[in-house]
């Protein structure tokens, strides 16, 4: 009886720690029918340990700071990639990809119109000046980035 009693305890608190793992986080929060690709300058590099975020200022065709007409402000978005180990093995550290560094990357935005997304494929990594016809895979580093 004292046998079976700690195998189920044993078994519920297993179940319940592997829920929790497994509960992680859904994806139904972006829209995966669509990609967005911008081109960015990074002011911000957040390393986390499921998942880092490239948070960055948005550049137009000309290679010139994208204005939020509402706010008057530059116009900011928030890239979610893999964890830092995943993409670190890519060459995506902080090192190696400092703050001022223009990249173009590909995601999936939020559903509810928020300027953030999960990374939906490369990432090209381009320097620090804005190339001559871009930030593109003619002109920059493309990179593998590991998905959430």
């Amino acid at each position: 009886m004292r046998t079976s009693r700690f195998a189920a305890a044993f078994i519920g608190a297993v179940w319940m720690c592997s829920a929790t793992a497994l509960a992680h986080h859904s994806f139904a929060m972006y829209d995966q029918t669509t990609t967005k690709t911008l081109t960015g300058k990074l002011t911000r590099f957040v390393v986390g340990g499921n998942h880092s975020q490239l948070i960055f200022e948005v550049l137009g065709d000309d290679g010139k700071t994208t204005v939020d007409q509402k706010t008057g402000k530059a116009m900011m978005w928030q890239v979610e990639t893999g964890s830092a180990t995943a993409i670190a093995r890519q060459g995506i550290t902080v090192a190696g990809f400092p703050i001022g560094t223009i990249f173009t990357v590909t995601f999936y935005p939020l559903r509810d119109g928020r300027p953030q997304g999960a990374v939906a494929g490369p990432l090209i990594k381009c320097g620090a000046t804005f190339p001559a016809g871009g930030c593109n895979k003619d002109t920059g580093q493309l990179m593998t980035v590991p998905a959430n």
